[in-house]
């Protein structure tokens, strides 16, 4: 009997996305390359939260990524006004205890490179700046800055927030992002400060202003910041760390003392901003994943995890799938309605927690207030992601469902 070399896969992109999906396909038994535009292969040094949702998918693949080893679990959650009043302790911990993952948080380097080590042996080649790509009749073409081309069975557009492939997927109208109206500064900085404990998330709620710290965990804070202001002024901030500190002038202490602490040239401020959701992400051997399918506003905290999960479902519709193309579309057809609803509930809660006037007293009364078993049902809702057996692949058959938890 012959026996047909596997299928290649092309990922474009190697951020967390990016490789989740390359070790993704490798285990679906593809064979994968993934091209890099940036020269090496360096996180941006800020922070995030990869939660119970995310971790239950990387989970499902059976490698035994530990992430909790990299960075720190999340044992409290509280949302306070400025001065530091509280406002609500979220229950985090009660959904993540019955749901049975951790969520974790942890820094982009430190994920990156457990990620990087679940990847080992697939080969990424940095500098990989891709200009287009061409459906042929064996697979998909890709042409890169320098020259060279890579040729493959299907292509993943994992390239990000200014994505390449989604460009001449939809073409340039689409491309329009959606400003949030606030810029968001970030900070990652040794700390330690006596009302913020180990496993901590607080965020501080203002007039158009908002603060959060997250421990990394090893004594490492992960802060960022909100402010409301012009999209011009947004999308190219140049302020300084004091115009920062005054930004939030008689705010809590650890607050000002996170600012104070970090040097000045380790503070990030980037605008924040998303796309109206697009239903196509793909056509023939081509398809998009994270934030090159479905860019998100912060809010909720899932961007990275609806990248993960994009990731794990592209591999298991793969998986010995025959018509390459059609298990593109039931990846697309099964992350449609999951993804869109984060980004519209991201967006909803951002323009909310922005609130300025007779709005701030009111969004904080209604978290104050809002009944517990509502608030716990509307943090389940994201924090559970459902792992299924895919059957039938080919054939189009229904998946059998195995959450992990319901929701």
């Amino acid at each position: 009997m012959t026996q047909h070399a596997p299928k290649k896969a092309l990922v474009i992109g190697a951020g967390i996305g990016g490789l989740t999906a390359a070790i993704s396909l490798r285990r679906a038994g593809l064979d994968v390359e993934v091209h890099e535009r940036a020269g090496e292969l360096r996180a941006a040094g800020s922070g995030l939260s990869v939660m119970s949702n995310a971790i239950g998918a990387l989970d499902s693949l059976g490698l035994g990524i530990d992430l909790a080893a990299h960075g720190q679990t999340l044992e409290s959650y509280h949302v306070r006004t400025a001065a530091g009043r509280p406002i609500r302790e979220f229950p985090f911990p009660e959904i993540i205890d019955r749901i049975g993952i951790p969520s974790v948080l942890i820094t982009r380097p430190a994920l990156q490179k457990a990620l990087l080590d679940a990847a080992e042996g697939i080969p990424i080649r940095t500098g990989a700046v891709a200009t287009g790509f061409e459906s042929e009749e064996d697979g998909v073409r890709v042409a890169f800055e320098d020259g060279t081309e890579a040729h493959g069975d299907v292509l993943i557009g994992a390239d990000g927030f200014h994505s390449v492939i989604r460009r001449q997927l939809v073409g340039p109208a689409p491309e329009e992002s959606q400003d949030s109206g606030y810029v968001c500064y970030l900070g990652l900085v040794p700390f330690s400060h006596p009302n913020f404990p180990p496993g901590s998330v607080v965020h501080f709620w203002g007039s158009g202003k908002r603060f959060g710290l997250v421990d990394m965990g090893g004594g490492t804070l992960y802060w960022w910041g909100t402010e409301n202001m012009p999209t011009e002024r947004s999308h190219d901030w140049q302020g300084t760390k004091d115009d920062v500190l005054a930004s939030y002038e008689g705010w809590a202490d650890e607050v000002r003392q996170a600012i104070s602490s970090t040097p000045e040239e380790s503070i990030i401020a980037v605008p924040s901003r998303d796309r109206a959701f697009l239903d196509r992400w793909g056509k023939g051997p081509v398809t998009l994943l994270g934030d090159a399918a479905h860019p998100m506003l912060t809010s909720l905290g899932q961007g990275s995890g609806m990248a993960i999960e994009d990731a794990v479902v592209l591999g298991r519709c793969l998986e010995s799938a025959t018509d390459l193309p059609a298990a593109l579309r039931r990846y697309e057809d099964e992350r449609r309605e999951r993804t869109s609803g984060m980004v519209a509930a991201s967006r909803r809660l951002s323009s909310f927690e922005q609130a300025t006037g007779i709005l701030r007293p009111l969004r904080d009364a209604f978290f104050r207030f809002l009944p517990r078993a509502s608030l716990i049902k509307m943090l389940e809702d994201s924090l559970a992601f459902p792992i299924r057996e895919q059957q039938g692949s080919d054939k189009g058959e229904q998946q059998t469902g195995k959450p992990v938890a319901t929701s």
